[in-house]
């Protein structure tokens, strides 16, 4: 009894220490974040062109043989995996205009370890694959839809349709991927005065409606002043010069393959996109738009829902669904930030708002080992910028939002 207890004793630590050995350790930044979140741009391609995010004739793009292939994702999403990454969402520019799109969905939603799979669309081709999705393993779905009234969503997005869009939202109840996030730019002189009617939405639909404040990916020109003007209207301190050179930002970086990009991009020349001072001009505070729901609801109520990662979420008392917003400028959300990006041209980002990339298409094509891809997650990480400076007037210049991954 006691040779057969001892030997049961060796078994329990032998597979206790292969158990510790194997374990996935989380990917910490400089600031004690835990990064657990990769988002997956699959393509820079898109079939809007909505104001704030392109021009009319459309971004330069990158050429075919620069995206990544499925195999490349899938391995990069294994790789994020393994190092303790749980939880990610495919993006684009919009992701369902990628051909065969649900291969790459069956690949992802097949990786051990992968806890949360989700994705962001315009909602125009959903309902053509929200069946196939949800058998693949995506687990939830944000649209993004910025007014309820079809002449507005020409004005806005200046492709598509709203009653396809509206299908494709109903498609994604149907078959589950819930909760459904409806994304909401709020822009003045746009829609400004829908944020009730959408409010309104969550009475009857277990939606969350999530306000958007509009982000300042072109409001590095146009002007003489990115953001200055705009952020003294909202902080109290004294607001430093749109000047501050951004490569600060990462002129600690210990290793070559850390890319900074500062050129402003070719698109910033095209016509048709919300200029600087435009979007500043179309910029509305959260707190406008929650004054409105309160006026017309009441007081909100705090609501916890799932994933809920940057937002602020609420609910009209009785409500089935809930209120979010999205106060990047107002509201600084980078404490909590857990997420890298990847860009559909193999780059890997540590801020949507700041320039700095990591080459990791080269890394795969040139045969490197996983070990010496997750080197360069690890990399990234460390020089995660703690906040995205947006009030000293730092804005990424080198790419569109539907290049960076939305």
């Amino acid at each position: 009894m006691l040779i057969q207890n001892s030997i049961k004793y060796s078994v329990f630590w032998k597979t206790l220490c292969v158990l510790w050995k194997a374990r996935k350790m989380p990917l910490i930044d400089s600031y004690n974040r835990t990064i657990d979140y990769l988002r997956v741009s699959v393509t820079d391609r898109c079939n809007f062109r909505c104001v704030y995010c392109m021009p009319e004739e459309g971004a330069p793009v990158a050429p075919k043989e620069s995206i990544l292939t499925y195999e490349e994702i899938e391995r990069l999403v294994k790789i994020a995996v393994s190092l303790g990454m749980t939880k990610v969402r495919l993006t684009g520019g919009e992701p369902l205009v990628r051909k065969d799109i649900e291969l790459l969905m069956q690949k992802i939603g097949a990786i051990p370890g992968l806890r949360d799979l989700s994705i962001t669309t315009n909602g125009m081709l959903l309902e053509r694959y929200a069946e196939s999705f949800a058998k693949s393993g995506l687990n939830r779905v944000n649209v993004s839809l910025d007014t309820l009234q079809q002449d507005r969503f020409i004005r806005i997005a200046r492709r598509g349709n709203l009653d396809e869009v509206l299908k494709g939202i109903d498609a994604a109840s149907r078959f589950g991927l819930t909760p459904i996030k409806i994304n909401c730019v709020v822009m003045r002189g746009y829609n400004e005065d829908e944020v009730v009617d959408f409010a309104k939405l969550t009475l009857e639909k277990e939606w969350d409606i999530r306000f958007i404040e509009l982000m300042p990916i072109n409001w590095s020109s146009g002007d003489d002043s990115p953001i200055t003007s705009l952020m003294s209207s909202f902080f109290p301190v004294d607001i430093k010069p749109a000047a501050k050179n951004i490569i600060q930002l990462f002129a600690d970086t210990d290793s070559l393959s850390f890319r900074k990009n500062f050129h402003l991009s070719s698109a910033n020349e095209q016509t048709g996109q919300l200029d600087a001072s435009q979007m500043r001009n179309a910029f509305v505070p959260t707190s406008e738009s929650r004054a409105n729901i309160e006026h017309r609801f009441g007081i909100l109520e705090p609501a916890e829902i799932i994933t809920n990662g940057p937002a602020r979420s609420y609910r009209i008392p009785g409500a089935k669904g809930t209120i979010s917003f999205i106060s990047q400028l107002t509201n600084d959300i980078c404490v909590n930030c857990n997420r890298l990006r990847l860009t559909a041209d193999g780059q890997l980002r540590p801020c949507l708002m700041a320039d700095g990339e990591v080459d990791l298409r080269s890394s795969l094509r040139s045969r490197a080992s996983d070990g010496e891809i997750a080197s360069l997650f690890e990399l990234t990480v460390r020089h995660k910028p703690f906040e995205h400076r947006l009030e000293d007037g730092n804005a990424p210049v080198g790419r569109n939002m539907s290049q960076l991954g939305g």
